[in-house]
Parts: structure tokens; C-alpha cells; sequence
């Protein structure tokens, strides 16, 4: 989508439909000028209460010529002294979703609303450009719907912002992208030309032989199931020289839970157990469009996970690049073993911090259904710029203990740990297990597996991968 700004009134904004939005009960106080051009027409559609401005309401107003916008879309912003940033992308989602579903392709947007309100039109924005997605590589009819064209019509110099927004946007589409593609063709090998078409890095891609010698035991026995060689790829973005800041992404392409295989229901939406590394890959994506003075490195154990003669079983016990030894007591609790030994990886490069981002447990989505991401880590500095950047997206996160007991969660009685505590405590003890890996390096771990794939339509949210992470890094980032 084309993105201009213009300093020229409303009513000389020659459109498909210029977007109005308007605060709940407010009739239409805001753009009296506009209603009288309409002959009262706003007035009488909300004394007759087709329209309120309640959240995310909206109603389409044909102007019959009276002024160069063909129509008027009124999207209600909810309560006036309730309207947050978030609730702005809310609003500009469901404009966005609604006038591509008419197939309207130029669009305006009012800013004087929003701007009374001391927020910025860049959030509505946002919203907008978030909900403008869909994936459709693989329909036989190519889906031409599609805004193309977004005219803000403000005095602002926006053009920075608009910018930025639009590098984060494009990086959290590919990165839903590499998600919703299936997995017999978003393959590890796949996630190597994903991280090869990204400008500004290097990529350095461990193969299953270097990865024997260098001794990643725990990540290499993920992947002995399946004939899908692993890649353990590495990227480097050096916008500035400093100590670099990890990013691992859990890269499981399609997790079948093994030799603890999962039930058959829902297993098919196993292609998303990528979506940390696909985050990692967007947010590698933005930061070198961005050009920001950073130093990153992005880490991705890309496996699959399956079953078969030569699978890891439970029982076995296997050696980390750390040098533990873990007990497999499930093999569908994999992503810690390759988020393990990426740690064990990091650490070596000797770096300021590592975040981890995975879709590492169903307990996560029990506990927090697909609202927040359950955050967890050893260093109180990072947790705080965490939330604060969770805040800024509006991509929560919930601050989970790692209480020392934990450890006992995960004893093992023939080796140094087990993988899997079994059901009580699972999600926190799955972080401590990583914790185990991290040691003094200040760490942090994001569970995304009940946020980064939706089952229905949210404003800004089409089903499917979210591309959850890409947004709330970048704002942490920006943090550091």
C-alpha cells in the first residue's frame, strides 16, 4: 500500500472513501463542516442509532457527489476517555478489513479526531497496514483485494514514523508469511533462503556434520526422525561494533511430538512451531531496513520433528553443547533441547543478552489462553524493558517465577535433567530448564505458543500466523 501525506481539507480528498473516526456519543461534533456538506446526514444516522461510535463499529455513508470523497466511513473509537493507542489500531484494523471486503482501493484518513485526543493517526495507521494481509500463494484464484493507496491528511511530518511503521509492518507480514506456509515447503532448508533473501547480514548455516563435531547432542537429536536435513542457521547484523544481543527462535517447521506423538486434532496447525524463528528472521528483517546501530545475532535450530526408525525415544539420554545430559522423558517437549543447545551456542559469542522467543508449551495457552506471552528470566533490567516495549505494541506479556524448587521438576535420576516435568508446573518448568542453559548470561525467555496463531478474524489480526514478536522486539530494541 502507497502511503502520502497531504495537508488539504477533507472535503477535497477525491477517494474511494475517507475514513472518519469518531468518538462514542459524539455525534457529530467533530466534523460539522463535513456533516453540513452531507446535509446532516451523520446526524441523522446516529439520532437514529445505526451508529454509535462504539469500538470498532463502523457504517458507510455514500456522499452522492456533494463532496470528492465517493463515500464516508464512520469507525467508532469507543468512549472518549477510554481510547488507548491499541484501541486506535483496533479501529484503523476494522476500517482496513472492512473496505477491502468492498474492494475499495484509495482511501483518506481523517486525523482531526485523533489528534484532539493527543494520540498519533501513525497508531490508526498501523492498525490498518496489520489488517491488510492475507495469504493466498496458494489459492488457484489470486485474491486481488487489497487497499493500494492511503492518503493521511494531516499538517504533521509523519514521514519518519510512517517509515519505521512501514519496515515493521512488511517484517511482521513476512514473518506471518514463513508461518502460514506449509511445511512441506517451508522446510529447514526453506527457513535457509528466508534468511538469505534478508539484506545487510551474514548467514552462516550449520549442517548436521559440523553440528556432530561441534557436539549440539540435545538439537541434533530432534531432528534424527526425520529425512529433512536440520539447519542450524546463524545471522549477523552488525549495525554498530558492540557486544551483540542473541535473538534465538525456535525453528521446529513441523512438530508431530515424535515418538510422543500428538493427538491427530488440530495437528496440522503444527507447521507454526516456527514462529519464534520466523519472528527472529522479521525482526533481522526490520532492523536492517531500519538501518539500526545495533549488533544482533539471530539464531534458528531449524528441525522437524517426527517419528520413525531412527527418532529420539523416550529414555534416551543425550549431551548438550554444555555439556549436561538430559533425559528424554517426551519427545514432545523438543523445542527446549534446540533452544538449549542455541543458548549453550550464544553464550560462545559472548554476547550482552540473549532472548529467546518459542512456541515451547501448550500450558502457556492454558494459562493465558491467546491473550499474553509468558515471559520469564534471570535478569530483573531486561524484564522491565520488556514490559514497557509489550505496553508500546500492545503485544502483552506476563512475568512468570522461576522459583529454585523448580529445579527439582526437572531432576532426572540417571542424568544431570529431564526434559519434561509432566503436566503440574509445565510451562514455568520449561523455562527453568532453559534457565539451567543461560547461567550468568542475562536471559530471557518469551513463550508465544498461545499468541502466535489465532483460530478466527481479531482488527488486526487475520486468523491464522499472527507474527506475534516482531513488533514487541523492535520497540525493546529500540529500549537497549
Amino acid at each position: 500500500m502507497k502511503i502520502i501525506i497531504r495537508d488539504i481539507n477533507e472535503t477535497a480528498a477525491a477517494c474511494d472513501a475517507l475514513v472518519l473516526p469518531f468518538p462514542e456519543g459524539e455525534k457529530s461534533v467533530p466534523y460539522k463542516d463535513i456533516n453540513r456538506a452531507l446535509n446532516n446526514a451523520t446526524d441523522r444516522i446516529m439520532s437514529s442509532k445505526e451508529f454509535t461510535g462504539k469500538l470498532n463499529e463502523v457504517c458507510l455513508i455514500h456522499t452522492q457527489g456533494k463532496i470528492k470523497p465517493d463515500r464516508i466511513l464512520l469507525v467508532g473509537l469507543g468512549e472518549r476517555e477510554e481510547i488507548t493507542r491499541d484501541k486506535l489500531r483496533r479501529a484503523g484494523g476494522r476500517a482496513a478489513s472492512y473496505l477491502s471486503g468492498l474492494n475499495m482501493k484509495n482511501v483518506a484518513l481523517s486525523t482531526r479526531t485523533i489528534l484532539s485526543l493527543r494520540l498519533s493517526p501513525v497508531d490508526f495507521v498501523e492498525g490498518g497496514l496489520l489488517a491488510d494481509y492475507r495469504f493466498t500463494q496458494y489459492k488457484k484464484e489470486e485474491d486481488r483485494r487489497g487497499l493500494e493507496k492511503l492518503t493521511i491528511l494531516s499538517d504533521q511530518d509523519l514521514h519518519k514514523q510512517i517509515r519505521r511503521l512501514e519496515a515493521a509492518v512488511s517484517a511482521v507480514h513476512f514473518a506471518r508469511n514463513l508461518v502460514n506456509t506449509p511445511s512441506n515447503d517451508m522446510t529447514p532448508s526453506a527457513l535457509v533462503k528466508a534468511a538469505r533473501s534478508l539484506r545487510k547480514v551474514s548467514v552462516k548455516v550449520i549442517d548436521r556434520r559440523q553440528a556432530e563435531r561441534l557436539g549440539l547432542g540435545a538439537y541434533l537429536s530432534v531432528a534424527k526422525g526425520s529425512a529433512e536435513p536440520p539447519k542450524f542457521i546463524v545471522i549477523t547484523y552488525k549495525g554498530k561494533n558492540v557486544k551483540p544481543i542473541a535473538l534465538i527462535g525456535k525453528a521446529i517447521t513441523f512438530d508431530s511430538g515424535g515418538i510422543s506423538l500428538k493427538p491427530s486434532e488440530g495437528m496440522e496447525k503444527m507447521k507454526y512451531d516456527m514462529a519464534g524463528g520466523a519472528a527472529v528472521l522479521g525482526v533481522l528483517k526490520a532492523v536492517s531496513e531500519m538501518k539500526m546501530p545495533l549488533h544482533i545475532i539471530g539464531i534458528l535450530p531449524a528441525a522437524e520433528n517426527l517419528p520413525g526408525g531412527s527418532a529420539f525415544k523416550p529414555g534416551d539420554v543425550v549431551k548438550t553443547l554444555e555439556g549436561k545430559t538430559v533425559e528424554i522423558t517426551s519427545t514432545d517437549a523438543e523445542g527446549r533441547l534446540t533452544v538449549a543447545d542455541a543458548i549453550g551456542y550464544a553464550k560462545r559469542l559472548n554476547p550482552s543478552a540473549i532472548i529467546d522467543i518459542a512456541t515451547l508449551t501448550g500450558a502457556c495457552s492454558i494459562a493465558l489462553g491467546n491473550e499474553a506471552i509468558a515471559m520469564m528470566g534471570n535478569d530483573g533490567s531486561l524484564m522491565e524493558k520488556m514490559k514497557k516495549a509489550s505496553e508500546e505494541a500492545s503485544e502483552r506479556v506476563w512475568h512468570m517465577p522461576l522459583f529454585e524448587e523448580y529445579l527439582d521438576y526437572i531432576k532426572s535420576d540417571i542424568a544431570d535433567l529431564k526434559n519434561s516435568s509432566g503436566r503440574t508446573g509445565s510451562l514455568v518448568a520449561a523455562g527453568y530448564f532453559l534457565k539451567e542453559f543461560a547461567g550468568d548470561t542475562p536471559w530471557l525467555h518469551l513463550d508465544i505458543a498461545g499468541t502466535a496463531w489465532l483460530d478466527k478474524d481479531r482488527p488486526y489480526s487475520p486468523k491464522g500466523a499472527t507474527g506475534i514478536g516482531v513488533r514487541l522486539l523492535l520497540n525493546f530494541l529500540r529500549l537497549l
